[in-house]
């Protein structure tokens, strides 16, 4: 019988220093490091058009992409959901607090991130701007809100359905995209992140995403 393929994620070869540690194939490597799944990295050029054949496969032409010798998908959140149901261990066997993990890994990509991306874009591709002060002092309440609400939401738990599953790789990876200061006003959500970012599987994750990283700026994006 012919052994399984690896799974293999997309990913880039290069980005700003800014986004080291913070693009979303790190979902999909953490998940897969904490069940010890091996797997393969497609590793794309940012500075040049991915073409027909891998928009096919993503057609928003972004990374995350996964396969798997069995299914060919896109989204972090459906290719976590994947990992979950193909390995034990990412999402609780008890039906309330399954369906729980469930519903927090939709919040993560669909309530906390957007609140926080879109602070953190201004802020980070736009603050050359004259307007972008104001647009990122409109942005901060709501993403102070957003923040708030899910530390009360988290209270004294470790984890957001009870035991760790893909709902807080989810969204400890969504919390990357807020700045340092926002999450230290939330001592919960500060320890939080700490006890996750601790995790071995974390870590190696994270490793091996920043190893993936060329040091060189790829030529056709000089002057960027």
């Amino acid at each position: 019988m012919a052994a399984k393929p690896l799974p293999v994620v997309s990913a880039f070869g290069w980005v700003p220093d800014f986004a080291k540690g913070r693009v979303r194939d790190l979902r999909i490597r953490w998940a897969l490091e904490e069940v010890g799944q091996r797997y393969d990295t497609f590793l794309l050029d940012a500075s040049k058009p991915r073409g027909d054949e891998y928009v096919a496969w993503q057609p928003f032409d972004q990374v995350p992409a996964y396969r798997d010798g069995e299914v060919e998908m896109f989204e972090s959140g459906a290719i976590l959901l994947r990992i979950a149901e193909d390995h034990s261990g990412l999402l609780p066997t008890n039906q309330q607090e399954r369906w729980q993990a469930i519903s927090w890994l939709f919040a993560a990509l669909n309530s906390v991130e957007p609140s926080l991306m879109q602070l953190a874009t201004v802020t980070l591709f736009y603050r050359d701007k004259p307007w972008s002060a104001d647009a990122a002092a409109a942005l901060m309440p709501f993403a102070q809100k957003r923040l708030r609400q899910l530390s009360d939401a988290l209270g004294d738990k470790d984890w957001l359905a009870g035991e760790f599953s893909i709902a807080d790789i989810a969204l400890i990876v969504a919390l990357k995209s807020a700045e340092d200061g926002l999450i230290a006003e939330q001592p919960r959500l500060a320890a939080y992140r700490a006890r996750a970012e601790a995790r071995p599987a974390y870590i190696r994750a994270l490793a091996a995403q920043m190893a993936d990283f060329s040091d060189t700026r790829p030529a056709a994006t000089e002057g960027a």
